[in-house]
């Protein structure tokens, strides 16, 4: 099998997946950063460098299957050579549709924010509850040992997927999760996001639509009513639908008591109805990930999981990489990497590192770079969320607008200026390599500089971490 952009956490996995079953993968992609270029490294996958008709013709053998992930646009020369060149092609949703889905009860976790961490938790709990599910999750787990995993596909055997609302491909312009066959759904959230594909919240939900009306029968709901588009959704839903939220003012059914902290644990109670019926302890700080973890304890409860093992379980997740992952401590800087690129995810973010770090000066490096945070949309919200949230701000310049129409762009310097109107420092970073310089120099014992970005960022990290260093 060859894979035209392998380096998607979700085609690294599948890749990686794939080797380990013995099948010959080559793939090729022009953005190979950590994590996944460390997967598909220690998978020891050729990993070509660019796209070229020349990537398919210099394999020595002739694929069975070529796979095109949906960044791939049509006329990309690697993407045109399979097509006239007569390969079998295929995008991984549609694959997996029809060669691992049909049998299986299909698990799938969708929403605008929280999908990658929710299935991550949901994987580990039903593995460390001894119900060996298959998974395909777009992330790195700590718990996991790979994202990409089948165990079985007999009938009812339980099939962890993260539903993403993106394009599946450019032949196939519908979200990924109208492949995977949904038995069961937890919807953690509907806002507006990827506006490169959806015009705007409307078009959103109307995806989500497609979702819920794809849910087999006998399978149920499990929905964060906190969100006025999850709620709007919840009347078109043919199955049983759970809520959960905050509080029960939306109709919540489940809810969170009061959240707290004992040292490095997360602590509350699951409230049904408001009656207090287990206590949940988590490694992962935050509001957000206490909604995360209640909706996977709904979805354990329902599956008929014991209470202890599902408290077990849940308190022994311990994360996924780029989500509050801590990359090093120097000089008592702390320096926390996050894929946050929505305001709502990096309000949640912040809060989160605040609840855990009492005391600490927040930090934050933001790179303006997925398709909705490089337009203006967010503009204003990107502030409030900095503004409140941060003590101080280092904002990059965005990453490429070339195809953004001047009308639409996001702006760094009014962002920068929008946080200040708050009261808060905010700088621009002219370049990465200055911003390091300028983080490194500006750095005080007892900081923690949370980095923001869903993508490589120049490879800022590491490059701070050394600057600290020295």
């Amino acid at each position: 099998m060859h894979i035209v952009g392998i380096c998607g956490t979700l085609m690294g996995s599948f890749a990686a997946f794939l080797k380990r079953r013995g099948i010959r993968v080559t793939g090729s992609d022009q953005n190979v950063y950590p994590p996944m270029s460390e997967v598909l490294a220690a998978a020891q996958i050729q990993v070509f460098s660019g796209y070229s008709a020349d990537n398919l013709r210099n394999l020595g053998y002739r694929p069975d299957l070529v796979v095109i992930a949906n960044v791939i646009s049509r006329g990309n020369p690697e993407a045109v050579e399979v097509i006239e060149g007569g390969h079998v092609y295929s995008s991984l949703p549609e694959a997996m549709e029809k060669l691992m889905l049909p049998s299986t009860r299909n698990m799938v976790v969708a929403g605008t924010h929280g999908k990658t961490t929710t299935s991550s938790i949901l994987a580990h709990t039903l593995v460390q509850v001894g119900m060996d599910p298959s998974y395909f999750i777009g992330g790195v787990s700590l718990d996991l040992p790979q994202s990409f995993q089948v165990t079985g596909l007999s009938a009812g055997r339980p099939f962890v997927l993260e539903g993403d609302e993106y394009d599946t491909a450019f032949w196939d312009k519908v979200p990924k999760f109208n492949h995977y066959l949904p038995d069961d759904v937890i919807l953690t959230s509907v806002e507006f996001d990827h506006a490169d594909i959806y015009a705007d919240l409307a078009a959103v939900e109307k995806a989500f639509e497609g979702l819920v009306a794809r849910i087999r029968p006998q399978g149920r709901l499990i929905a964060c009513v906190d969100y006025p588009s999850v709620r709007k959704l919840l009347k078109g839903a043919k199955v049983q639908v759970i809520g959960y939220g905050s509080d029960t003012s939306q109709g919540a059914r489940f809810c969170p008591g009061p959240i707290r902290q004992e040292g490095s644990m997360t602590v509350f109670q699951v409230l049904d109805n408001g009656q207090p019926v287990d206590e949940v302890r988590l490694q992962i700080p935050g509001h957000h990930n206490v909604m995360n973890a209640l909706a996977v304890w709904i979805l354990g409860r329902e599956t008929g999981v014991e209470k202890g093992k599902l408290a077990s379980a849940l308190a022994s997740f311990r994360g996924v990489k780029r989500r509050q992952e801590i990359r090093g401590e120097v000089r008592k800087v702390l320096v926390i990497d996050d894929f946050a690129h929505h305001p709502t995810a990096v309000r949640e973010t912040l809060m989160a590192l605040r609840m855990k770090y009492p005391g600490r000066r927040i930090v934050a490096v933001f790179e303006p770079r997925s398709a909705t945070s490089r337009r203006k949309v967010f503009q204003k919200d990107f502030a409030r969320s900095f503004g409140e949230q941060a003590d101080s701000c280092w904002i990059s310049v965005p990453y490429d607008q070339s195809r953004i129409s001047q009308e639409e762009q996001f702006s760094s310097d009014q962002l920068v200026a929008d946080i200040r109107s708050f009261g808060r420092s905010a700088q621009l970073m002219p370049t990465v390599d200055e911003g390091v310089k300028l983080v490194a120099e500006s750095a005080q014992e007892g900081d923690l500089i949370a980095v923001l970005s869903n993508g490589g960022f120049e490879g800022f990290i590491p490059k701070l971490l050394k600057a600290l260093q020295a």
